[in-house]
């Protein structure tokens, strides 16, 4: 049923739901509905008040609810309206709560990951400077002769490996990737 906005009178009310005039006001006399009153003392129903109206209507006539049923129903959805609204507020706070956890957590995080980088750093200068450079055999003068020839590429092996050590300047702590759950 499509309606206009603004107040409608008892009288028209009554026509849009097919009810009499006294039915309606029954239920204002039991408090199942408000509605305003002009200076002249006539009803003035709202948009809300036509809504509530309607589901008074609806309990009554198609459901068949008594009058103290369609008062505790319409008790019962208030108070769950209240409850839902009282549970998005803690759901909000809590939400929140663990979206400022979770930043200090990846920042701390983040910081541990620095603070390993830097001892990272530090084991690899402390071991580079503990290396002590053996120049690698010449290969060609250990293949001369057949004997030791198996040995001399393994020490040439060993020497060439000595000298691969990474490369301090280019070790950050980009380098080390971490992922958060989201």
């Amino acid at each position: 049923m499509r309606r206009r906005k603004g107040f409608y009178s008892i009288s028209v009310v009554a026509k849009m739901f097919s009810v009499h005039q006294q039915t309606i006001r029954m239920y204002e006399k039991q408090g199942l509905i408000t509605p305003k009153r002009s200076s002249g003392n006539t009803r003035l129903f709202s948009e809300e008040d036509v809504d509530r109206l309607e589901e008074v209507i609806y309990l009554t006539h198609k459901l068949g609810v008594n009058l103290s049923g369609v008062e505790m129903i319409l008790k019962l959805q208030k108070k769950i309206r209240r409850m839902q609204e009282e549970m998005n507020k803690l759901f909000n706070a809590t939400d929140s709560e663990i979206e400022v956890h979770s930043q200090k957590f990846k920042e701390d995080i983040k910081q541990q990951a620095e603070r390993l980088a830097v001892i990272r750093k530090e084991n690899l200068v402390k071991k580079h400077e503990n290396l002590i450079e053996i120049a690698p055999p010449r290969v060609d003068e250990m293949a001369k002769r057949p004997q030791t020839k198996k040995r001399a590429e393994k020490a040439a092996t060993k020497a060439k490996t000595l000298h691969l050590l990474p490369d301090l300047e280019d070790d950050s702590v980009e380098d080390i990737e971490i992922e958060y759950d989201k």
